[in-house]
């Protein structure tokens, strides 16, 4: 687990050259967020039920009923948390956010893959159907702190997005055992879907490599925050699931999964609705580079 945490390090600190370099960033790194998150991502997910044995069907309505239990419990943490770690109002919402949505898409496929196979990626994928509804719903609310979201042309854009659809056809060829796919299909999508994870981390690099000195190092909000990320919220809803008496599987990859450091949506929400994004930049850096020691003690401790 060190050794492939180490490894997805390595292409961050690529990446971080690369944008000092001036080979990334600005543009650039906006076009192929873009590409990842539209065309390699929903090819890494549709993938991952193409490759060897399906996934286990039998998993499908549990993954999502824990991750229904899991966002009410962290939109009650992000709601009451926040004006216990900050006095600055307007950081609350930011600091709500950070506490409850971690980076699924672009670290957490990767990790999970890393540590329980290919084919758990379609598992992450069905977690990340509820995750992606909040993030532009109660996520939207917390980083503009108001009580109405966007509109709802919105919400019906971000439902059927490409990884959305890729997820829902994931479903449905797993849940019909369709294991016939012509290799014609299957290779293809594999080949692009392999692109998702350098790529994206090494957008997470070149991210970084735009920070000021001061942003990166954060602040006691910064780190109080992180520990909760990373940390006590994981723990605290793992053993709650194992009380709930869900299947160990299932409670494992949930809590990789919200075990991941701050979601890059934070980032892009904050300059769509003009808001200011040192501390959610903060959080995403620092987040993002203590994960390489909390994720795999978490997976040592748990696992």
């Amino acid at each position: 687990m060190i050794t492939v945490m180490m490894t997805l390090f390595a292409i961050v600190v690529v990446g971080f050259v690369a944008g000092k370099l001036g080979y990334m960033g600005g543009t650039f790194d906006k076009r192929l967020s873009k590409l990842v998150i539209d065309i390699t991502c929903p090819a890494l997910i549709l993938s991952s039920a193409m490759t060897g044995e399906l996934p286990d069907r039998q998993y499908i309505l549990p993954l999502l009923l824990i991750s229904v239990i899991t966002y009410i419990l962290l939109t009650a943490v992000a709601f009451l948390l926040p004006r216990y770690l900050t006095r600055r109002q307007e950081d609350q919402g930011v600091i709500g956010f950070a506490l409850m949505f971690g980076n699924v898409g672009f670290m957490g496929y990767p990790v999970v893959a890393s540590i329980f196979g290919h084919e758990a990626i379609f598992y992450a994928a069905v977690l990340n159907v509820v995750n992606t509804f909040a993030v532009f719903t109660i996520g939207t609310m917390l980083i503009t702190g108001k009580s109405e979201v966007e509109g709802r042309k919105f919400q019906k854009k971000v439902l059927y997005s490409t990884p959305m659809l890729a997820a829902y056809l994931t479903m449905l060829i797993v849940a019909l055992r369709i294991d016939n796919i012509p290799t014609v299909v299957s290779q293809p999508l594999t080949m692009i879907g392999n692109i998702t994870v350098p790529a994206a981390l090494l957008i997470i690099g070149s991210s970084m490599s735009q920070l000021s000195l001061r942003s990166m190092l954060g602040s006691g909000t910064v780190y109080a925050t992180t520990l909760f990320r990373l940390a006590l919220l994981p723990f605290g809803i793992h053993f709650l699931c194992r009380a709930l008496s869900f299947d160990p599987f299932v409670v494992n990859i949930n809590t990789l999964v919200i075990a991941m450091p701050v979601a890059t949506y934070g980032t892009i929400l904050c300059l769509r609705h003009g808001k200011d994004t040192t501390m959610m930049t903060a959080l995403t850096f620092v987040t993002t580079l203590l994960s390489m020691l909390t994720i795999p003690t978490l997976v040592t401790l748990l696992y």
